[in-house]
């Protein structure tokens, strides 16, 4: 694989369009780049053509998918910095959704919690790569899941 090489973006099976951009408009704060009626609506951070694909192509009306079955486990937001992802979580606590974890992975500091459609969700942000812990060899040694000290991550937020 080359280097530079990312994930440009992902397609979510949503339910109801105007609920899931409530969600990620009004909540997250994406910005909306296209709809496609009721069948797609494509939303980006930063002008890109799309971050996040929500489409009902094959599931308007559906109940979320069960737990403990295949298909994806979350979608990762990444914030530029640890202010950021305190405003981004404060936003998301004040819009009274439920958060389903916290973690200190060592390398990046996390939040978890899901859509309106049962579609995890991570909110995190990287510490510098000087910083990561690393074994003895200099392996990257990420915890999976130490403390976080989520009222510490939201004193960072200030007033918004």
């Amino acid at each position: 694989m080359p280097a530079g090489t990312g994930i440009g973006h992902v397609h979510l099976k949503v339910a109801d369009i105007d609920r899931a951009l409530a969600f990620y408009q009004g909540v997250l704060g994406f910005d909306l780049v296209t709809r496609l009626g009721d069948n797609a609506a494509f939303v980006s951070a930063g002008g890109y053509h799309h971050h996040i694909g929500l489409n009902t192509w094959q599931s308007r009306r559906s109940a979320p998918p069960p737990a403990h079955h295949t298909g994806l486990y979350h979608v990762a937001i990444r914030y530029p910095t640890r202010r950021d992802l305190a405003t981004a979580v404060r936003r998301v606590i004040d819009a009274g959704v439920r958060l389903q974890g916290v973690a200190d992975h060592g390398v990046s500091e996390a939040v978890y919690l899901t859509d309106p459609d049962g579609n995890g969700i991570e909110l995190y942000r990287d510490r510098p790569q000087s910083d990561w812990p690393r074994t003895p060899d200099g392996a990257v040694a990420m915890a999976m899941a130490d403390p976080l000290d989520l009222d510490a991550l939201l004193k960072e937020a200030g007033s918004i």
